[in-house]
């Protein structure tokens, strides 16, 4: 026995000592404790696990984007950015385990059998999911598959207490990432858009195009919350806002060379006045967008200092699905302003952590808490104004979050759904009634309204919920439910865009701003000149304020 584990042992350093002189001594040194574990280890050992968890381990101890994903992840991942997966074809939302049916596709696999909004799907192949607390992820596995395959799926409808069978064949389903476009009033259009995927400059261009019919003449790109994508998708599409060989943005590494991307001069939109709205949580693309549009004076940002992502990965696909994204070069705007924010190797932690950082040192609610250092000021490249370098872009107007109207309550009944289950029972209810009496979204936008004995039935639903009803915080947040609530239903009523168009036209401080700015060409023009000379004002004091600091010293 002795003697097999030694010739064993033998074997094993003979054949590492052979690879050994023939590779690089640490790659060597890599390969050789791989193949020692492998063959001699005390217990079995998963080796395709082992070889992941070394290429996460070495990934950890770089930048906070490099990362490993497995097959599958690789696949979710990757399905968003491509536009589109195989399923029947639905939006829903689970209310008390229970799926109910918000919306069909149109002339998708469901909407061509016949499955309607407010449909509950009992069954799914003859799989009970109503009432078993199935997770979200769960009933996808069971809802989508390959194109052609076929899912038989039992719905209740209504009060009627028999089961309909409706046998629907999957199809491809579209994802979009324009969310949502409208005009806000008669001459300013909208786009809000949620990332950077293949068909997103295909979709804008859409969007823009039917907004362009109907009446517009200004534009404001939503980009707050887009954590970015492909970044081919954001090239084209500043592209079409800008002139020939202006440079949109630019790629550099230590082993990368510099690679500058430049608009072509053929844009449909290279005169249209432009504000991009943009958020804490705006990545990426999302900040090349916003960076080409701010250098080359193009346009004015609104919102807060975006995300600060501006590493490239390259992909390394594995023959087993599963994929390594190494960064190999940085961000730059054309200014010369490099998007990504500060990190510490292997702090991943401390990074992730940021924002909250951020928050907790007042950034997102006061001006003054923002550090306009002077070795972050860059000219832009037309009017030569100051913005603002060193992670993220800086908006040009700045937006503090407004929180006046939210509450601990309306936290409470959001967290427990009560909001999207008390929009959907509403519907369920008066969808005929709703449908009959609200002929379009405008129509209903300015006459529908919820009485005082449905938002009674509103508080009635969030206590069966266990939420505790607190009359001084609805008063606060009554204004932010009747807006959801009325939106959430007219959602059900006809589309996704109706929902932003009365959610987010009558909530959102950022888009309120947007607008005012867009239409008063006094300041927007004062802007685009001289920039924000608020910024200066307090840069100058903090400057100042650091000289007595350090003279008390």
């Amino acid at each position: 026995m002795k003697k097999g584990l030694f010739c064993i042992a033998f074997a094993a350093i003979a054949i590492i000592g052979i690879i050994a002189q023939r590779m690089p001594a640490n790659l060597q040194k890599l390969l050789n404790a791989e193949y020692a574990i492998n063959a001699l280890y005390v217990d079995s050992v998963d080796e395709n696990k082992l070889v992941e968890d070394a290429i996460i381990g070495m990934l950890e101890k770089l930048d906070p984007h490099s990362a490993f994903t497995t097959a599958k992840e690789t696949k979710e991942l990757e399905e968003p950015l491509q536009g589109e997966f195989s399923g029947i074809g639905i939006q829903y939302n689970m209310k008390q385990d229970t799926l109910y049916v918000i919306q069909t596709v149109v002339n998708g696999p469901s909407e061509r059998v016949g499955i309607l909004p407010g449909d509950r799907i009992v069954f799914v192949n003859d799989t009970t999911i109503a009432g078993v607390k199935l997770k979200n992820t769960d009933i996808q596995k069971k809802l989508r598959g390959k194109k052609g395959t076929k899912v038989t799926v039992k719905v209740k409808r209504g009060s009627n207490p028999e089961l309909i069978t409706f046998v629907i064949t999957r199809d491809k389903i579209p994802l979009h990432s324009v969310d949502a476009s409208y005009m806000l009033d008669a001459k300013t259009g909208y786009v809000k858009i949620s990332s950077f995927g293949a068909k997103t400059y295909h979709e804008m261009m859409d969007a823009l195009k039917k907004l362009k019919k109907e009446g517009m003449e200004q534009v404001i790109i939503d980009l707050s919350d887009n954590g970015g994508g492909y970044m081919d998708a954001a090239i084209q599409m500043v592209n079409e806002f800008l002139d020939r060989d202006q440079m949109i943005v630019y790629t550099e590494g230590s082993k990368s060379p510099r690679n500058d991307a430049r608009a072509n001069g053929y844009g449909d939109y290279k005169d249209m006045k432009i504000v991009v709205v943009m958020s804490q949580y705006s990545a990426s693309a999302s900040e090349i967008f916003a960076g080409a549009i701010q250098d080359w004076d193009r346009g004015l940002v609104v919102g807060r200092r975006s995300f600060g992502k501006g590493l490239v990965q390259r992909p390394f696909k594995f023959e087993d699905g599963s994929m390594m994204r190494l960064t190999v070069a940085r961000y730059y705007t054309p200014s010369g302003r490099c998007i990504q924010k500060p990190y510490v190797k292997g702090n991943k932690k401390g990074y992730d952590e940021d924002l909250l950082t951020r928050y907790n040192a007042g950034e997102y609610y006061n001006i003054d808490s923002i550090q306009f250092n002077d070795s972050l000021k860059y000219k832009s490249l037309v009017n030569k104004r100051t913005v603002y370098g060193g992670g993220g872009i800086m908006p040009d107007v700045f937006v503090p979050v407004d929180t006046t109207e939210y509450s601990k309550y309306y936290r409470d009944m959001l967290a427990k759904g009560v909001i999207y289950q008390y929009a959907l029972d509403y519907v369920d209810k008066h969808r005929a009634e709703l449908k009959a009496t609200y002929k379009s979204v405008k129509d209903y936008d300015e006459r529908f309204k919820l009485t005082d004995a449905d938002m009674k039935a509103f508080i009635e639903a969030g206590e069966k919920e266990k939420v505790k009803y607190n009359e001084e915080q609805y008063n606060i947040s009554k204004n932010v439910f009747l807006t959801y609530l009325k939106g959430l239903i007219c959602r059900d009523i006809f589309s996704d865009d109706s929902a932003y168009s009365i959610i987010v036209s009558h909530s959102n401080k950022d888009l309120q701003e947007a607008l005012k700015l867009i239409n008063d060409a006094e300041r927007y023009q004062s802007l685009l000149k001289t920039g924000n000379l608020e910024y200066e004002k307090i840069a100058a004091k903090h400057k100042e304020k650091a000289a007595e600091a350090k003279n008390k010293k």
